[in-house]
């Protein structure tokens, strides 16, 4: 905006004391200061605002307008509520430097003309960067110039003073201007954004984190040529991108929240071009599949792999190994459409395509080695282990996951090839849960590495097996492996829950009453004695007891339940028992 602009506003009561010449000065913001020196706070175009509190005598006028002018600030206001009308020496000072003076009535507060000048300045910088976007929409829809998200976003934090991220349903960022998003705040994000939009709320969603605000924007394409909206909002909340900024949009005039829904669009153009790209990974995945399913001959099967290696693999001169993948998303009987009217298969495709990607690698371009085809309900990967390898986080090695078998060689299953469950679903889980919400499922098989074609239907059956393995379990999100179908946790999730729980209460609940009634850590001293292999020096030491307390403890439980703790059968039903409780 020009100074002159400030005259025309009745509302803002402003006199011109100086300066008639510079009225055509452009203002692209304002700061208020009552300091001596302010130039480390100028960049050079501001209002200033002061109340002349610096203002001690004469002398004091011309170096702090010498300290304006040689900052290039568009011009000073001057309150008249401390000093009453506005000291000759600065009106003299201002003259001298060019620089134009306003008197500010002491009935406007400074804050009044600070809202306008804002409003002014970012109402003329969002018109010219909405033209900018528009033409930058023109090019991407005609073809593949204009640069790609990264452009239009760089425009928001030049222009608009706004950092922003292009982030996928799981938190991943896929495009962003200036430093990256931390991946732990991109999934916090991501699950607020998903967690709002299975409310039903409106766009943008504001999210609040560590003190910082951010307003969530979907990007879903609604211009020429757009896929039709989803019927229900589970169709589509599990693959679509959102737009992160960081600010607070509950205020913006509707002309910059019509900007930032033209940059949404412009993005989703992309996605859209994206996902037209997958589809020959998603051909080749569903013909080897179909080859596999109808028990085609190894050599047939080799032939289409070899086929589909140098797309998914470029510049490999060898034959890859290969893993499985299975994942379902279950929902049940809520919302818009019954669940057996949603289309599942699509969802759960779109979703195994974002998780199978490497999460610490950022950009859209780190999926273009994954192929994943659906059938039914059920999406199924075909992923090439060079592709993407992914190793347990520490975390895991150190504490393990609920989800895992028991007793699991973490040090063994990181030297694995592959994929592992549990590492896949490691840092999606939170966003997918509130995505999932109370009434969906994830649920996810991995099978072992295979290396040739007649090893691939095995290992379909093993990953659809390892799936129905993590169905059995408790949680919004879960996964199996195959390192779990050798393991005696293959079968507790099949046994029926009146078998479990009547099986567990005669063993466990006489030793839970007598823990309630004398606090005798009976389970506790069960538990550790079994984990020892019955080597009463080791438990002991665990427990921090004397050998002889422990043999009291453990000869109470043999009493109570009837067993003896010697016979490897009821060493087995207490473990057993302990594990299904």
């Amino acid at each position: 905006m020009r100074l002159r602009a400030l005259l025309e506003t009745d509302a803002l009561g402003l006199r011109l004391l100086g300066g008639e010449d510079e009225l055509d000065r452009t203002v692209r913001g304002v700061m208020t200061t009552d300091l001596r020196d302010p130039s480390r706070y100028l960049s050079g175009g501001e209002l200033v605002l002061t109340g002349l509190a610096w203002h001690r005598d004469a002398a004091d006028s011309e170096p702090f307008v010498r300290i304006l002018a040689g900052a290039g600030v568009a011009g000073l206001a001057a309150g008249e509520a401390e000093l009453g009308d506005i000291p000759a020496d600065l009106v003299e000072a201002c003259l001298h430097h060019r620089l134009p003076l306003f008197a500010v009535h002491e009935t406007v507060a400074f804050a009044t003309i600070t809202e306008y000048v804002v409003r002014q300045v970012s109402g003329e910088r969002a018109g010219d960067l909405a033209a900018v976007v528009d033409r930058h929409r023109r090019l991407m829809t005609s073809g593949p110039a204009g640069g790609g998200p990264e452009v239009v976003l760089d425009l928001l934090t030049s222009d608009l003073d706004l950092r922003a991220w292009v982030l996928s349903p799981t938190g991943r960022q896929i495009a962003g201007a200036g430093a990256p998003l931390p991946g732990p705040l991109g999934a916090t994000l991501a699950g607020q954004h998903l967690a709002a939009t299975r409310t039903g709320r409106r766009a943008p969603h504001r999210a609040a984190v560590a003190g910082t605000a951010y307003s969530l924007f979907p990007i879903r394409n609604t211009g020429r040529g757009a896929v039709p909206a989803a019927r229900d909002v589970r169709e589509s909340v599990l693959s679509d991108w959102l737009l992160a900024v960081e600010a607070d949009a509950s205020d913006w005039p509707a002309a910059r929240l019509d900007l930032l829904q033209g940059v949404t669009q412009l993005i989703a153009v992309e996605r859209d071009r994206r996902d037209a790209a997958r589809t020959v990974r998603r051909r080749l995945a569903q013909e080897v599949l179909e080859l596999v399913q109808a028990g085609a001959a190894p050599a047939e099967i080799a032939a289409r792999l070899r086929v589909a290696a140098p797309v998914l693999l470029p510049g490999l001169g060898v034959s890859p190994q290969w893993q499985v993948v299975v994942a379902r998303v279950d929902w049940s009987a809520s919302g818009q459409a019954a669940a057996g009217e949603i289309a599942s298969g699509p969802v759960a495709q779109a979703l195994l395509e974002e998780i199978l990607v490497d999460p610490a690698v950022s950009g859209p371009d780190s999926a273009d080695r994954i192929a994943v085809a659906h059938t039914g309900e059920e999406a199924i990967a075909l992923v090439p282990l060079p592709a993407i390898v992914t190793a347990l986080p520490e975390s895991e090695s150190e504490g393990g996951d609920a989800g895992r078998a028991d007793g699991e060689d973490a040090d063994a299953l990181a030297g694995e090839p592959g994929l592992h469950a549990d590492a896949l679903l490691a840092s999606v889980r939170e966003p997918l849960s509130a995505g999932l919400a109370d009434d969906g499922r994830l649920t996810l098989g991995v099978s072992a590495a295979v290396h040739s074609a007649e090893g691939l239907r095995g290992a379909l059956e093993e990953a659809r097996h390892a799936r129905r393995v993590a169905a059995a379990r408790p949680g919004r999100v879960c996964a199996a492996g195959h390192h779990e179908l050798a393991s005696h946790v293959l079968l507790l999730p099949f046994v029926p829950d009146d078998v479990r729980r009547a099986f567990t209460a005669r063993l466990l609940d006489p030793l839970r009453d007598y823990d309630r009634r004398h606090r005798a850590e009976l389970i506790e001293t069960l538990e550790a004695f079994l984990d020892c292999d019955g080597s009463w020096t080791r438990c002991a030491a665990r427990l921090h007891l004397h050998v002889n307390t422990l043999r009291y403890r453990v000869g109470r439980i043999e009493q109570l339940t009837g067993r003896d703790l010697s016979r490897l059968e009821d060493k087995l039903d207490f473990f057993l028992a302990l594990r299904m409780s």
